[in-house]
Order: C-alpha cells, then structure tokens, then sequence
C-alpha cells in the first residue's frame, strides 16, 4: 500500500527524577549526601532512508514514544538515558507542523530530524550541599519530554516525471520505457497512487521516471487529486509532458498542454522552468497526424511523437532521455552543482 501522506504523534521521553540519599558507612555516621541524577529522555529522531517508498507504517502506527530516563540511585549513580525512537521515512519527506510551517525537507539519504527532544532528568540532592545545608532533602523530578503533532508529506524524487491528463497513456509509457508494471486500463484515474520505474542505460547511467496520477482542470485548488498529484510533481527535476494527440477522450491535445501548463504555474511558477520534454501519445490513431499538425501552430512546440501502444518512436526517445542522463552526470563530475531541477528548457522534436 502507497502512503504519502500521514500523521505523526511523537512524545519524547520523560527525565528520570533525582534521588535524595546520604552515604552511610560503617564508622561514616554523617557521610552526606549522595543522590544521583535522573537520566535525560529519549528523543524521536526522523531518518530519511532510501529503503523505505512510503508512510504507510506512520498512517498505522501515528503514536510514536521515545523511552524514559532512569531515576537517579545513591551513591551518586546517575540514571540511564533513555534511548532514542529513530522513524525512518522515505527521502523527500517534508514536515509540517499543526500551523502548516514547514520544519524540515528530509531529502539526502541518512538526513535527520529531532521530532520530539526527551525532558531533562531531575538533579539528585548533592546539589543541595552548602557550608551551612550539610543535609538537603531537596531534588527535582525528571522533565516531560515534548509531545508534539506533525503532519509528513512524501514528494517523490525522480529524474522525470510523467505529467499528463487521465488516459494520456502515461502508464502505458512507463511500461514501455521501463518494463514497469503499472496498472494499465481505458479509463480515468487508472493510477491512483505514484509508480516508479528505471530506465537504466548500457553505459551504467539510468534515470528514474514516475507515473504520476493524471492532471485535471482545478488541480491547484485540489481538484481531483489535486495537490496530492502537484507535490510529487515538484520533486521531479524533468518533466515529461504526455499529450493525448488523438484527442481520444474528446478534448483538443493543444487545450490539455495550455491547461497542464496553467494548473502547474497556478501552484508553483517555478514549475514552468523545469527542464521539459512533449510528448504526442497515440499516434498510431489516424486522427493524431491532423491533431499533431494544429498541435505544433497553436502552441508553438514540436512534441516528440510516439506510440506507446506500438513501440514505435520509444527508441528515439529512450536516446534523448539517455542524453539527458550523460548531460547531468557531466554537470556533477564538473562541480557545476547544476541539476535537471534548475536548468531551463524545453525539448523538442528535431
């Protein structure tokens, strides 16, 4: 089951107390006081791992508690720790608290975030000894740990993205791309949640591509699936534009590109300045040639034209994806700290 969004309850642990106790030894009638610390509270740290693809653990466990710290002992033995709770989440999970700021953007492998810190353990009574209080009876008790409400949000990181309406044939795309097995069938919504597949390269290079759920007009006011669908979109630092150029449906391919557009600018203006490519989907449809032709004058773009359905146009676009894979791993080996998520540009058809 994919998760990407879930409801964190986290409570760090709660400080042990501290001990009133005096040393008494044989021959040692007033040895004074002795009392240990309490032990600080564990507190629930959140892991980014790339092991892990979804929250579904959190949605059915949300209730998350770190231990508590041992009370403090005589002979001024201190008490234990508590260990810490570590959560792991996926890579690109952002946290939110109740006010929906956001705290931290787990994204690089092995990134933490202290969710809940553990109260502070109470002091022991030793604290207490002055020149004229030779016998204090006085200690505190362990703090709380905090408890606190977050709200964490997975944005999928991938090399591209698959942005289109429902029934472009973005699944379909996927599959013939990558071999990835998602499900495939004639009518809307088909893919509910993200699919990932990696499209990997004879030089060893690869680029990951998600199928995301289909677009639709009132997407950034949460329409459909509305930004469930537009989070996963910012993480991806390629987009993919898959266009119905049948019209199959009874829409007019140029209207869905505008409007893909429109939707993404409406939600974040940085979007548009992803690196993209346009693809015409369907083209072993008669009705496509026409469509591709009116396509290129309303819009001003040549898109790349391919059949999912038959195979034809993969290969060439499997080169311009690989293309792009040697353009980023140059740009790293460089240094330029240039990624596909901030160079500009539009692919199309030569």
């Amino acid at each position: 089951m994919f998760v990407d969004s879930a409801i964190l309850y986290a409570v760090g642990g709660r400080g042990g107390n501290g001990c009133v106790s005096f040393r008494r030894e044989k021959f040692v009638p007033k040895g004074g006081p002795d009392g240990g610390d309490g032990g600080d509270g564990g507190s629930v740290i959140l892991r980014a791992d790339p092991q892990i693809d979804s929250l579904v653990s959190i949605y059915y466990e949300p209730h998350r508690s770190a231990e508590s710290g041992g009370h403090g002992k005589g002979k001024l033995m201190h008490g234990r720790n508590g260990r810490n709770l570590t959560v792991l989440v996926p890579c690109g999970t952002a946290v939110r608290l109740e006010s929906g700021e956001t705290v931290a953007d787990l994204v690089e492998p092995g990134q933490e975030y202290i969710a809940a810190r553990g109260g502070r353990g109470g002091k022991g009574n030793r604290h207490w000894l002055t020149s004229t209080h030779r016998a204090p009876r006085e200690s505190t008790p362990g703090e709380e740990g905090e408890a606190v409400t977050l709200r964490l949000e997975l944005k999928l990181i991938a090399d591209v993205g698959l942005v289109g309406y429902p029934n472009a044939g973005k699944s379909s795309l996927l599959r013939a791309l990558t071999g990835a097995q998602p499900k495939v069938a004639a009518y809307p919504f088909t893919t509910l949640n993200p699919v990932i597949g990696t499209l990997a390269f004879e030089d060893y290079t690869s680029l990951t591509i998600a199928d995301l759920p289909g677009l639709i007009s009132g997407a950034s006011r949460g329409v459909g699936l509305g930004h469930a669908f537009l989070r996963h979109v910012e993480r991806s630092r390629m987009l993919v534009y898959v266009i119905d150029m049948a019209g199959a449906d009874g829409r007019n391919p140029w209207e869905d590109y505008l409007s893909l557009r429109e939707e993404l600018e409406k939600y974040n203006k940085a979007l548009l300045a992803r690196r993209a490519i346009v693809i015409a989907n369907k083209m072993d449809i008669p009705s496509a040639e026409a469509n591709l032709r009116i396509f290129a004058e309303k819009t001003g773009t040549r898109p790349i034209a391919v059949s999912a359905a038959t195979g034809a146009g993969i290969e060439p676009l499997k080169k311009l994806l690989h293309r792009e894979s040697k353009r980023r791993q140059r740009s790293f080996r460089q240094g330029s700290g240039r990624s596909l998520r901030s160079a500009a540009g539009t692919y199309e058809a030569r």
